[in-house]
Parts: structure tokens; sequence; C-alpha cells
């Protein structure tokens, strides 16, 4: 339920045109609406009247409290009688953002509120809209007694929990409430700024206060929303209550405890049923597992709209994992572009090499899920069976990091499943390597449909540290087929991330299969790297290059001007082929360019010229000194002479390299490929949106022209 919107229709708020200020219709107040924490005051007085049943009558706002010498003003009171003389409930209202520290100064400031009005104040009730503590007040003992709820109206007797199964819908346009009755309710889907919200508000709860570092605390923090999602999935009959919630006990310490074993249970629980997520312990106390509690005992993860729990996960942890790891996750708008145009369906295997916080294969499991409801009625169990097969079974995901790789399988999670096939592994280890460490078999080499990825760029993996680097083609240095002195090939001591990822790729790739990579321009224009071009056009059928702005990254915070690189991965037959043409080609050009007899002819000519003027003799060894040879003059003219017959052969392999790329294009079978430059794709340098998004038109296109080249022969 639109709490405000209600409010309004029903006559117990309004607001000036441009909503600055709103009226409390019954006091006839008006207030600042554009101030954080009236919003909140806003809600609750209506949350009151529309979802707790109190009549109007029996509320007043801003109310003047005297405490000692001076007056405050208490937010919210609810009274026994329309007079207002006897006070029942005191609200204190705090903006959402407010700390943990501030948090507990209002609760003091509410209780103070209590003990300075009348004895027939019972309850306390202090929210910041996405927090709520209530308490029972007994104000001779002066102690505090947490309870779950406030009373709704007429009520004498509170329950113990106040979540349950079927309980009353607080979204619904008027909850089911009965005077003197107090009901459960049911757990709230909220809104994608909200959630976020609460995700943020809960993770600073545990590291502001220096007991744990925010990389902890978001670990921790993704143990509980694990707890509150396998809670929510737990079976159980209308009526039962929710365990992930605070329950009414007889002490503060035991009401503490007695949550805390229940939330142990349910991760034991949780871990024995999803080995692969989480490995280790709980390590938060008690008293730190109830302040994330209640931020999230009263949101239903499991029913909030897909993409906007998804978002609020994503925005909570990509501002997070930015400033803690540096990690560069992909921008939405280029993840959406590549799975779009990839005619992936419910049958097909996907894999992520580098899989981060999950991106691309969320936007696939999207899809699928997209075109489930197209065949079927989204309450069907074949709607279900649809995407969820596919998430189980087909979705794989591979992370360096364990702890992103952890908050990849949560995202997954929370996006309703496809967790179990992301690992926490280096995406370059051989295929072997990876199934004996995790011990799932599903990552087997020439097995997938689609890759879709963003490798880590700039960075090196150097032999002597990798020793799996001697198994990649690309970490070894082949002899120039123009080299004279006929070299045998060498290991490269070093190989760049991004090249060995593209060929880890074609690896794990059926024949037939797809490629989308995020790669740096360098492989595509850097003339050190031609041998990195050559093998591409080897192994795949080069599909599309799609050229991203400099500043597509920038906001992430890289700045490397990048494409994305479609490829299709070619038959061994296909590829032998290629690479024995390329062989003809270059036989050919040096047996009718007589390469090696021009060389020859230059090394003689070279000789002779140094003979003629230092009577040097390489052949036999002897020396007419008619040049002292030690001298300077001598040496530079030697120099310039090597340089200039270096140069006359450095010139000839140019010409020949040039021919060589001439002629094989020639030999080569001739396909088409779609190019596209995008200039502006939907947000700009700092992640802003914009309304500009060449994406969309690109996209389409390449979509056509992968489905026409689809049928193509590999």
């Amino acid at each position: 339920m639109d709490l405000i919107e209600s409010g309004i229709k029903k006559g117990l708020i309004s607001f000036d045109e441009e909503r600055k200020y709103i009226t409390y219709v019954h006091q006839k107040k008006k207030r600042n609406y554009t101030n954080p924490e009236e919003q909140v005051q806003a809600e609750t007085f209506l949350k009151l009247i529309l979802v707790y049943g109190y009549p109007v009558e029996r509320i007043q706002q801003f109310v003047t409290v005297t405490m000692g010498s001076s007056t405050k003003e208490a937010d919210i009171l609810v009274y026994n009688d329309d007079k207002w003389s006897e006070p029942h409930i005191i609200v204190e209202c705090k903006k959402p953002e407010v700390s943990e520290l501030e948090f507990e100064q209002a609760i003091e400031q509410g209780f103070a509120y209590c003990y300075a009005t009348a004895k027939t104040v019972k309850f306390l009730w202090v929210t910041s809209g996405i927090k709520d503590r209530y308490f029972e007040v007994n104000k001779e003992k002066q102690d505090r007694v947490s309870v779950p709820d406030i009373p709704q109206y007429g009520v004498t007797k509170l329950s113990k929990y106040k979540y349950a199964k079927g309980g009353v819908d607080q979204n619904a346009a008027e909850p089911e409430v009965e005077y003197g009755k107090q009901k459960f309710f049911e757990l709230e889907t909220v809104s994608e700024e909200e959630l976020t919200r609460r995700f943020r508000m809960a993770h600073q709860s545990l590291w502001a206060g220096g007991e744990l570092n925010p990389s902890e605390a978001f670990d921790e923090l993704d143990k509980l929303i694990f707890c509150k999602i396998w809670d929510e999935r737990h079976p159980r009959k209308t009526d039962d209550p929710y365990q992930f919630q605070i329950f009414k006990e007889s002490t503060e310490e035991k009401t503490t405890q007695e949550l805390y074993m229940r939330i142990l249970d349910l991760y034991a629980e949780g871990k024995k049923r999803d080995p692969e997520v989480f490995k280790d312990n709980i390590r938060l106390n008690a008293a730190k597992v109830r302040t994330v509690v209640t931020y999230l005992e009263g949101i239903n993860l499991s029913k909030t709209d897909l993409d906007s729990k998804g978002r609020a996960f994503e925005a909570f942890m990509g501002s997070y994992f930015r400033g803690d790891f540096g990690q560069f996750f992909t921008p939405r708008n280029i993840v959406k572009f590549i799975v779009d145009v990839l005619p992936i369906d419910n049958t097909s295997r996907v894999l992520d090499t580098s899989c981060g916080s999950g991106g691309f294969l969320l936007y696939a499991l999207d899809k699928v899920r997209a075109q489930a409801s197209e065949y079927y009625d989204e309450t069907s169990v074949e709607h279900y069976k649809h995407w969820h097969d596919f998430a189980e079974k087909n979705l794989f995901g591979i992370e360096i990091n364990e702890q992103i790789a952890r908050t990849a399988k949560m995202n997954m999670i929370i996006h309703d499943d496809g967790h179990t096939n992301v690992i926490a592994s280096d995406g370059l280890l051989p295929s072997e390597d990876m199934i004996k460490k995790n011990g799932n078999k599903e990552f087997k080499y020439d097995s997938f449909d689609y890759i879709i990825t963003n490798p880590p760029f700039g960075s090196s993996v150097k032999q002597t540290e990798r020793a799996y680097m001697n198994q990649y083609r690309m970490a070894i240095k082949d002899a120039d087929w123009l080299d004279i002195k006929k070299q045998g090939s060498k290991n490269r001591a070093n190989q760049s991330t991004e090249v060995m990822f593209i060929e880890q790729c074609y690896r794990f790739l059926k024949p037939g299969g797809y490629l989308a990579i995020v790669i740096p321009d360098g492989i595509l224009t850097n003339s050190s790297l031609q041998y990195v071009r050559d093998q591409i056009e080897d192994w795949y059928r080069i599909v599309a290059v799609v050229s991203m702005p400099q500043d597509a990254f920038a906001h992430t915070g890289a700045a490397v001007k990048s494409s994305v690189m479609f490829l299709r991965k070619l038959s061994s037959k296909r590829s032998d082929a290629i690479k024995a043409k390329k062989v003809s080609v270059q036989d050919k050009i040096l047996k009718d360019q007589k390469f090696e007899k021009q060389v020859a002819d230059w090394e003689k000519e070279k000789k002779k010229i140094l003979k003629d003027r230092t009577g040097f003799d390489d052949t036999t060894g002897k020396t007419e000194k008619k040049e002292v040879e030690a001298t300077q003059e001598f040496k530079d003219w030697k120099s310039e002479i090597n340089a200039e017959y270096n140069q006359k052969i450095n010139d000839l392999k140019d010409q020949l390299a040039d021919l060589y790329l001439e002629e094989k294009q020639k030999a080569l079978e001739d396909y088409p490929i779609f190019m596209a430059i995008a200039e502006e794709i939907g947000y700009d340098a700092t992640g802003k949106s914009i309304t500009q998004n060449e994406l969309a038109t690109i996209g389409k296109h390449l979509k056509e022209f992968i489905n026409e080249i689809n049928s193509e022969t590999v």
C-alpha cells in the first residue's frame, strides 16, 4: 500500500502543488515535507491509522513535553481517549540514514518523553522508516523490555512475535485489522531504493564501530542475508512465525540470545543444504546479529521484484567493492547489450570465466526467465522449471576472488537461484585442475555454447609464477616465418591476462559456440599483438567488433579504451585448414620472392665491402691490416654498413609481410564481419544516465546479423 496516496484519498493529509509542504488535516498543521525526518513522520502517522487501526482523533503530533525546566517536542502520541488525556504510545521518528549511535540516542529521548508524561504510557516506538524498535514501558521500574510490535487498536495483550505466514498484508489497499485483535503481519515487499538503503545501513552498522573492517562486515552481512532467504523459503503453515525476527522474551539479554541461537540454527541448516556458499561460521556476536535483523526482519526478499531486488543488491555491493577491491564491474548497459544479441535459450550452456558479482549470468538468467513468460503462465510449474533448470544446470561462473565469488553466489540466490555453479578459482587454471579443486565436473573443455565475459585487463601472468603458463599456445613465441636463422619456439616470459583468457575461452567452447568478450583496443591495433590477431583468425570466425566510448568504464574506475568482440569457435578441421593455407601462402611467397637467396646475396655483398676496406676475410680469418680497426672512425663506418644492410632486410620483410596479408586474404574464405562504433551508450563518464543509447540500435542489427550467420558451417 502506498501510505501517502491512501492518506490523501482518505483526507488525512494534503500537499501543496510542488509537494514541498504536507498538511496534517485533522490537526491543521503544515510541515516541510522535504525534510527526510518529516517523511518518516508522515508515513508513521498514516501507518498508525491505516495499518494499526487507530482513530485519527486519538493521535496527536508535535506534542510539547515538559522535562524539568525545559520543554521538548515529541513526534507522535497515541491516546486511549478522544480528549487526549491518557497517552498510551509515544512514537519517536528519525530520518532513514540515521546512524546506530543516533538511533540509540533517539531511544533515550523516547524514554525520557515516556517518563515525563502520564502513567498511562505503556509503549514506545522508535522508527527510522527502515528500522523499528518497540518497547514496553514500566515507569516504576524504569527498565526496558523489547517487544516485537506496538499493540493494534484495542489490543491489551501483545503476541510473542510480529511476522507470520499469511498475516496482514501491509501492501494491501485496506489491511485487514480488527478492533481488539492483535494480528500478525506478512513480510512486506519494498522498493529498490528502500532495499538498497537497508542493505547499506545494515552493513554500516557492522563496521562503523571499528570492530570489523568493511570487508569483514560485508561477509557477515552476506551470511545473514543468506539466513533471511533460507528462512523465507522454509515451508510453514499459516500463522507460523518466521524465525528471522525478534521474539519477545522475559529479558533483553534472553531476547537477544534466543534470536542469536535461531539465526545460528538457520545458518547451520542452510550450510548443510548449500555447503558451497559459505564455509566458515557466523563471526558476529549476538548483539550485532540483532542489529542486522532489525533492518531486514520485516521485508520479503523472495517476493520483492527481481529487477528491484537485483539492482538494490548490486548498487550496494558495487559501491562497496569499487571502494574496497578496485573491481571494475561491467556496466549494466553493456552487459544487457551483449546478452540481448546472443541467441541464448534455456538449453544453452553459458559460462563467464571472470564472473565478478555475476552480472552477465544474471542477465542471461533474466533473458531465459523472460522467454519462459512467452511460453507459460508465470505462476505455472512449467514456467518455473523452464528458467530454474537453466539456472541450476546450465549457468556457470568462475571468479578468482573468493569473497567476490561468494557475493556472486548470493547475488544469484537473491535472484532466486543459479548459484551452485559459481566457483572460486583462477579462471586460467586448466579445466581438470578446476574440477579437482572445486569438485564440479561440469567445467569441462569443449562443452559451452556461450561465454560472456569481461576479463581483467592490464595484468600479466609470469612463467615463473604460474605452472600452467607453458600449456597456453599464446604463452609461446613461435619462430617468425621470415626468420633467416630458423630459431625454434620459446616460452614468453609473461603474457597479459586478457590474451590468455581469449585462449581459455576457446578451450571451454564447443565448436560453433560463441564468445562475447570485452577487450582493450590494443589487441585490435597494436602491431606487437599481430600474433594474437593471427591466432584469433585460426581459432574463430570473427563475428563482430563493437567499439565502446573512451569513457565507457570511467565511472567504474577503469579508463582503458575497449571494444566488445564477438567470436565463434571453428571446428578443429576448419582451424587446421586455415593454418595450412597460411603456411602454404608463406611458403609460396618465400619461394616466389627468393627471400633466402636475396638475403644471402646481401650478406655476401656486405662482407665484400667490409673486406675491401679492412682486408678482413671472414672465410679464412686472415687479416691484411690496411686500416687500424680499433679507430672510432672505422667502428662508426662498420656500424653504418651493418645498419644499411639490416634495413634492406627489414624493408624486404615488411614488403613480404604486407604481401602475405594481401595474399592470405585471397586464399582464406571471405566472410562479412559486423563493425560498429558506439559513441553514446546510455550513461556518461560519471555513470549518470543519459537519453541516448546507441547500443539499442546496434544491438538490434547485430542480433539480426548473428541470426543470419548462425546456420553457417563451422
